[in-house]
């Protein structure tokens, strides 16, 4: 049986600092009496929660990780990208 509870512990302190206490759709984990879990890691299709619980993740985040988490290639670029700078407020 998987257990929830440092998800329940971080979704009360979220609902204190975000509006609904999340930061994308998963309000809808009311409709099954359940707090929102919270992920620690994402690897390729997988997911585990900070609770340890190990997912498939067939959401994808609503269609942008066609490769998965942490995709060797993206994470590359990403990494060359942010060598340059990660926020300016210039045309770049």
């Amino acid at each position: 049986m998987q257990n929830f509870d440092r998800s329940r512990v971080a979704y009360r302190k979220a609902v204190e600092l975000i509006p609904g206490g999340v930061n994308s759709p998963v309000r809808a984990f009311r409709a099954v009496d359940m707090n929102p879990i919270h992920i620690r890691a994402g690897k390729g299709s997988r997911l585990v929660d900070i609770d340890g619980n190990e997912y498939i993740d067939y959401i994808c985040s609503w269609g942008p990780l066609i490769l998965g988490h942490a995709h060797p290639a993206v994470v590359e670029a990403v990494e060359q990208a942010v060598q340059n700078g990660t926020s300016v407020g210039l045309p770049t």
